[in-house]
């Protein structure tokens, strides 16, 4: 056996359909899901660390788990933008979308152009894709100068009209991730927000009400002061 195979047959044997019915509630696409805990792919990741051939293997089987499990193993300098792009384009739940992003495409440098193509896309979790990069990259990238957060400013505002759940609520998570990220860009991502709360849009006024809510806290002014 293969180690996808035997992999494979671990997750099955640790499937858990109380738990599937459970991701579904929170909106994951589980028609090829085992209903296998984070917890657990995390002890496999440990076993497989920076194994790209593996990932590759695992990710080409379409389980939901598997899919997970390869963004937690592969190696961020093998992976090229032809796979990113492939990806990318396979996602079909919020979560494989969020959990790639943040265990694998945020170490890739290509990644920071990605923002710019994928936020524009049509597809909804090539889109949410875009946004969730932004919205780690303010967290993650401690290194990062304030000037590079502010060319998203444009793409946050642009794209606040779409009503698309998985998009909105991404767009809002960049928002806040941006504006929480030190006492210069807090004003500015306010700023942002109250322009975006004077658009004639739903989706927008739910994005910047809740943004500035967050952002206006004591709890966020007393962090960053």
């Amino acid at each position: 056996m293969t180690k996808t195979d035997v992999i494979l047959k671990f997750l099955k044997a640790n499937s858990s359909e109380e738990s599937r019915q459970g991701m579904a509630r929170y909106g994951i696409n589980v028609e090829k899901a085992f209903g296998t805990g984070i917890p657990l792919l995390r002890d496999i990741a440990k076993q497989h660390k920076k194994d790209h051939a593996l990932a590759l293997d695992l990710w080409k089987t379409g389980f939901h788990e598997a899919r997970i499990l390869a963004t937690m193993i592969d190696d961020p300098a093998k992976v090229d933008e032809k796979q990113m792009e492939a990806w990318v384009k396979d996602f079909n739940s919020w979560d494989i979308c969020d959990q790639c992003i943040m265990n694998l495409f945020e170490d890739i440098p290509l990644a920071w152009q990605k923002v710019f193509e994928w936020c524009k896309s049509k597809e909804v979790f090539v889109k949410r894709a875009g946004f969730v990069l932004i919205a780690r990259f303010a967290v993650s990238d401690k290194k990062a100068q304030d000037d590079v957060f502010l060319p998203f400013f444009p793409l946050i505002f642009e794209h606040s009209y779409d009503n698309r759940p998985m998009v909105k609520k991404a767009v809002n998570w960049a928002l806040r991730q941006i504006g929480k990220r030190n006492k210069t860009l807090n004003p500015k991502a306010i700023e942002l927000g109250e322009s975006i709360l004077k658009k004639d849009s739903k989706a927008a006024k739910w994005i910047a009400t809740d943004a500035l809510k967050e952002l206006r806290s004591e709890a966020v002014q007393k962090r960053l002061k």
